[in-house]
């Protein structure tokens, strides 16, 4: 890596509970060396991802954009769209880190709508060289943000669960559908857009309306 760039990446996208997380992270050259054991994030167990995002934190230009629950709801339920959300907070993460160091490559994980977001930083009157990559996560800016964005996604689901005083699993499978049932059985079908992205298919089968 000759020069320094921003990767960006997220965390939550495919998870019922918790918020959905965007970071960007700048990397130059002289933070190489702080970064051994920096990798894919979904190559690291959580308490790694946990203590390596310290050390990125500490070294590097970084911004965390974290949509918790009843916002991400709202933001989908105006935008309809997923890829559209997307867009707008890997755009805003990445201008907040362009206001910290200037870049002139951004680098990011292939997603639905990479064209979306050129648009939306150029609204912003960002003039920045955007990558979308297959595996981006191989660089080692992408690689740093995904931890980044994870990180926060852990401890923010973390937070849910003790402040509605049960676990929150990660992901969609089965356990995730009979937790939101003892949810709901809890707290009350109206609670769970505190919890959860209701527009998953998860939640026809929880409340079962499928």
């Amino acid at each position: 890596m000759d020069e320094g760039h921003i990767g960006v990446d997220e965390s939550g996208k495919g998870d019922y509970f918790g918020p959905l997380v965007i970071a960007a992270c700048y990397v130059g050259p002289e933070h190489l060396a702080e970064l051994e054991g920096v990798k894919d994030s979904k190559k690291l167990t959580d308490p790694m991802a946990i203590k390596l995002s310290g050390a990125i934190m500490r070294v590097c230009p970084y911004q965390v954009v974290a949509i918790n629950p009843p916002k991400y709801n709202e933001l989908h339920s105006s935008m309809r769209n997923l890829n559209s959300l997307l867009a707008w907070g890997h755009a805003r993460a990445i201008e907040e880190v362009l206001n910290i160091h200037p870049a002139d490559l951004v680098i990011s994980d292939q997603f639905a709508d990479p064209a979306g977001l050129k648009r939306r930083l150029f609204e912003k009157g960002q003039q920045v060289r955007l990558e979308s990559r297959v595996r981006a996560e191989a660089d080692i800016a992408v690689a740093a943000a995904s931890i980044l964005a994870r990180a926060e996604f852990l401890r923010r689901l973390k937070r849910l669960g003790e402040e509605f005083g049960m676990d929150l699993p990660k992901g969609a499978g089965p356990p995730v559908i009979e937790a939101a049932r003892r949810f709901v059985a809890k707290h009350g079908e109206i609670s769970l857009p505190k919890v959860a992205k209701i527009h998953f298919k998860t939640t026809q089968t929880v409340l079962g309306t499928g």
